[in-house]
């Protein structure tokens, strides 16, 4: 036979585990700071290239205007 938590118990339990993630989020964020910067994704287009090739070409064009849509939006 369990013995119910009492309400002050209930309190007690509920801020330990919210300090405890709390506790966690700060840690995990602290990991992240050596972490270099995100860089912006670009627009498509041979224009907003800082490196453009010589040669472009149509299915080039249509390469790098379908890139963002062929990666999972996790990943950035």
């Amino acid at each position: 036979m369990t013995m119910p938590l009492s309400r002050p118990a209930l309190l007690i339990l509920a801020f330990g585990l919210a300090g405890l993630a709390l506790a966690m989020n700060l840690r995990h964020g602290a990991t992240t700071e050596g972490r270099a910067p995100r860089r912006p994704v670009r627009n498509a287009g041979r224009d907003e290239m800082t490196m453009p090739p010589r040669q472009w070409d149509r299915l080039d064009e249509t390469l790098d205007a379908s890139f963002p849509a062929s990666d999972p939006a996790a990943t950035y």
